[in-house]
């Protein structure tokens, strides 16, 4: 069997069996995958090669792929890039979850686009070396520029007359729609600013309050579920909400 390196963002890890894991990894190669790692547990107690599978860990991986399983295996792992503070910061951690749950609801099919995923990796390793101002505006920049690859960006056509977002079609209007979903102009200016945003780093110019970026991602939660079937409810976000506030 062809064994193919990949490089792999790790969504999601369950416990199999005794001493094996099964994990959910979003790979520059396939899209997501499902792989069983064996014996990486022993009787009471996680082997320390367990900490590679925590959810938003960048991996260089040497994988077996049949397009006929659901289920791959993994011959060889390692670190892609070893986080400084992304897996022990409170705050930084939250806002990784809060992107690694973004992905994991807006990831439907195992189709490979490594746009978007040199585009998450950049974004997971921008936040490991932020500062205060930008991780508070991070959890807005990645779901604002993360739906580029799903199809439903918006636009960039916001002016002081047409200051109202409309969330349905995704586009800045002149006048209040006759639907509920739509951001007032006080927010929709704040997404204006951060949709030119290109990258991370330049989010420290964006000064928004706690309440506008509270109100920002409730909004843009909705967003993604007028356009992403059974999208539900982001169970991060709360815990962000509380983070960042006390940041």
């Amino acid at each position: 069997m062809v064994i193919h390196r990949t490089k792999g963002i790790v969504l999601k890890t369950v416990k199999y069996g005794e001493t094996s894991i099964i994990i959910s990894v979003f790979t520059e190669l396939f899209g997501v995958q499902s792989y069983l790692v064996n014996g990486i547990r022993t009787t009471g107690k996680t082997s320390s090669k367990a900490a590679l599978f925590q959810p938003c860990a960048i991996l260089d991986l040497e994988v077996y792929h049949n397009e006929l399983k659901n289920l791959q295996r993994i011959k060889e792992y390692k670190w892609a890039f070893l986080y400084q503070h992304v897996l022990t910061d409170v705050t930084k951690n939250a806002v990784a979850m809060y992107m690694v749950e973004l992905l994991q609801k807006s990831l439907k099919q195992p189709e490979n686009n490594p746009d978007l995923f040199q585009f998450c990796e950049e974004s997971f390793i921008q936040l490991d070396k932020a500062e205060a101002a930008v991780i508070a505006n991070l959890p807005i920049y990645f779901c604002l520029h993360l739906a580029y690859f799903f199809g439903f960006r918006l636009q960039e056509n916001y002016s002081e007359s047409q200051n109202i977002l409309d969330m349905k079609d995704g586009l800045f209007i002149d006048h209040t729609p006759s639907h509920p979903y739509f951001m007032e102009p006080s927010l929709s200016k704040a997404v204006a600013e951060i949709l030119k945003t290109r990258h991370p780093s330049e989010l420290i110019h964006t000064k928004l309050n706690q309440k506008v970026r509270r109100d920002i991602l409730l909004a843009l939660q909705t967003y993604y579920a007028l356009h992403i079937q059974d999208f539900g409810i982001l169970k991060t976000l709360p815990v962000v909400h509380t983070i960042l506030g006390e940041a």
